[in-house]
């Protein structure tokens, strides 16, 4: 859950507006024993507030409340993206999995990602999502980059060790998942990468003052097999996966 940058049509830039949600203050509080919550002022370059909120209730589980709002008008193309980024540490599957399109209650369709390379076919989309967004310079930006593979139900999991990592997003916001098989960097050993495992809320038509959320859990448990991973899912969404 590392809120890495944000991002509207524009080019990459290097000099830490890439970055803003790293380095601008942030403002720590805590709620009660198991809630704390990270509120950053608006940033000075997209102009973005923001609050993110945490919640540890049972075990393994930590969810999460992100609500945003744009101070500034000027966003190239007129959307903003929010971009998460999650660095795995040398797992020995560096993929993401998640259901495919036609996938139902009792006969899920798996998909399996692991980019080739750095930005290429990086961002999956959901199966009923239209936007066409433009970039100046996608180059090799992961958000910039499509997949062709499609997701159906809003989440996805990663496997480490005898673990698994889900993340389970709320219906309703647009999220993108993202992958790279190298964005975490290189291993101790320096004789492989470490993946990202990340994702993306747009906003296609961002409005100033107007308040934008996404709401998620994320679960990281020993693995038992994929039915427990649609038991976390359908426990969260409220409904079978």
């Amino acid at each position: 859950m590392n809120l890495e940058h944000y991002f509207d049509g524009r080019p990459r830039r290097d000099d830490g507006v890439w970055f803003e949600p790293r380095v601008a203050p942030m403002i720590f509080r805590r709620i009660d024993a198991r809630t704390a919550e990270l509120h950053q002022p608006t940033t000075p370059h997209f102009g973005v507030e923001s609050w993110t909120r945490l919640g540890v209730g049972v075990p393994h589980r930590v969810d999460m409340h992100f609500r945003c709002v744009l101070h500034k008008e000027a966003l190239c193309g007129g959307f903003l993206g929010v971009f998460w980024a999650s660095y795995i540490h040398e797992p020995e599957d560096k993929s993401i999995y998640f259901l495919q399109p036609g996938s139902r209650p009792g006969a899920p369709r798996w998909a399996q990602l692991c980019t080739q390379k750095h930005g290429q076919a990086s961002s999956v989309r959901h199966e009923a999502e239209s936007l066409e967004l433009s970039f100046e310079e996608p180059g090799d930006l992961l958000y910039a980059n499509l997949s062709a593979l499609r997701y159906s139900s809003p989440f996805f999991y990663g496997r480490w060790r005898d673990r698994v990592l889900i993340y389970i997003f709320r219906p309703g916001p647009v999220v993108r998942f993202a992958h790279s098989l190298c964005g975490g960097g290189p291993t101790a050993a320096g004789d492989d990468t470490n993946p990202a495992w990340d994702f993306q809320l747009l906003l296609p038509a961002c409005v100033p003052s107007q308040t934008y959320e996404l709401v998620m859990r994320l679960v990281f448990k020993p693995w038992v097999g994929r039915a427990d991973v649609l038991e976390e899912v359908g426990k969260y969404l409220g409904q079978a996966a």
